[in-house]
């Protein structure tokens, strides 16, 4: 996997411009179904990826994670592998979030790992709505911005991903977490759209959704307004 990514890079050449992307890498987004800070746990294949990265002039790696492993610290990425903590409010993350690191441990860890050489963004996501969600990011906000210091400040930038949803996984949601589907599962303000690889999903309605994701962003930058949006969906 490996050598096939780097001949990939080489095949690429120079990232031709800046984009909303990377200002100067191909970037490589690793581990889209998984969590490579658990998979680390068990595996030396994350450490040879980000030393993969360390080698490739005109790429970096990226990826998002729930969990606090502080053995990437050591690493060494050298600016060249992107680690994205995925952020949500805290009382909600104990509902739909659950087996995960909690959001105090996610936002507390981030000037070590930009101190360690990650170039380290936030994923708001996936963002709820329900009655009170605007005071309850607003809280959020508020905790990242005493939690992290002026290098992380610097550098960072957000994703920002509004639920998606589905039939099956509800189903099989209710037969093990039912609680978070209260949260999760809302046909009245949802709905049915099909994604680029053909699934049916469920996501808030057209329309809607653009007035909801355009009050986030107001709010993401009265709270935070050095953390730049790098996607918004």
């Amino acid at each position: 996997i490996g050598r096939a990514i780097a001949r990939h890079a080489a095949g690429q050449g120079p990232l031709p411009a800046p984009d909303q992307i990377d200002d100067r890498f191909w970037v490589y987004d690793l581990g889209e179904n998984g969590d490579l800070s658990v998979d680390a746990l068990a595996s030396g294949g994350v450490r040879d990826l980000v030393g993969l990265f360390r080698g490739i002039p005109n790429a970096k790696a990226s990826f998002a994670t729930k969990f606090v492993n502080p053995d990437l610290l050591a690493y060494r990425p050298e600016g060249k592998t992107r680690i994205r903590f995925s952020l949500m409010p805290e009382r909600i993350a104990r509902v739909v979030d659950v087996r995960t690191s909690p959001m105090p441990e996610r936002i507390a860890a981030i000037d070590a790992f930009v101190e360690a050489g990650y170039e380290v963004h936030v994923n708001f996501s996936p963002v709820i709505l329900y009655e009170g969600w605007e005071e309850d990011w607003r809280a959020l906000f508020r905790a990242l911005e005493a939690g992290i210091g002026p290098a992380a400040k610097a550098q960072l930038k957000a994703e920002i991903i509004f639920l998606t949803h589905n039939a099956a996984l509800h189903e099989v949601n209710l037969r093990w977490h039912p609680k978070a589907e209260a949260l999760l599962w809302r046909p009245d303000i949802q709905e049915t759209k099909r994604s680029e690889g053909g699934m049916e999903n469920l996501r808030y309605r057209t329309g809607w959704k653009g007035r909801w994701l355009t009050r986030f962003k107001a709010l993401l930058a009265e709270e935070l307004p050095y953390c730049g949006v790098r996607y918004a969906f």
